[in-house]
């Protein structure tokens, strides 16, 4: 072992890269091998940073999907009240369309909006551009759009009515 600009690299890094010949691949490989080995060798109390130094952009949030399960079966009723209770401000932007639950925002939400959703049940509809619940009821997709055949309401306007 001999360290080369500060890290040390093993014979057989440098057995491996011989073998693969000359050039810039046997070059990465040397680098990535070496790469993995500090990362190892780091103490068992410091963890690897994320790559993303602004906060929780990277960090993933843990859904509980026995709850999500549970909450895909919920009536129109049931999910409505369950966002009034838990959650009001996505109760302010649901829109009732049939009997399935939209909620549609003008940008992309943060990763614990779209992890609570999707905890209550809710999916992403990429054709709609939009977050839907079917409240227990499962279709097929529409060429049409749904807002034309069923009847939509707000329910945030029907309880300030």
């Amino acid at each position: 072992m001999h360290f080369a600009h500060g890290i040390a690299v093993s014979q057989t890094d440098e057995a491996s890269s011989k073998r693969q010949g000359d050039g810039q691949r046997s070059q990465k490989k040397a680098m990535k091998t070496t790469h993995l080995r500090i990362e190892a060798s780091a103490p068992a109390n410091v963890r690897p940073s994320s790559g993303s130094k602004t906060g929780n952009s990277g960090q993933r949030h843990r859904i509980d999907f026995r709850r999500r399960f549970y909450n895909r079966g919920l009536s129109t009723a049931g999910l409505l009240d369950l966002l009034y209770y838990q959650t009001p401000r996505l109760w302010e932007l649901c829109q009732v369309v049939g009997k399935w639950v939209w909620i549609e925002f003008d940008e992309q939400p943060p990763r614990h909006i779209t992890a609570t959703l999707s905890e209550l049940g809710f999916h992403w509809n990429r054709k709609r551009q939009l977050w839907q619940h079917p409240c227990g009821l499962s279709s097929t997709g529409s060429r049409r759009d749904p807002r034309d055949k069923y009847q939509t309401y707000f329910p945030a306007d029907m309880k300030a009515a």
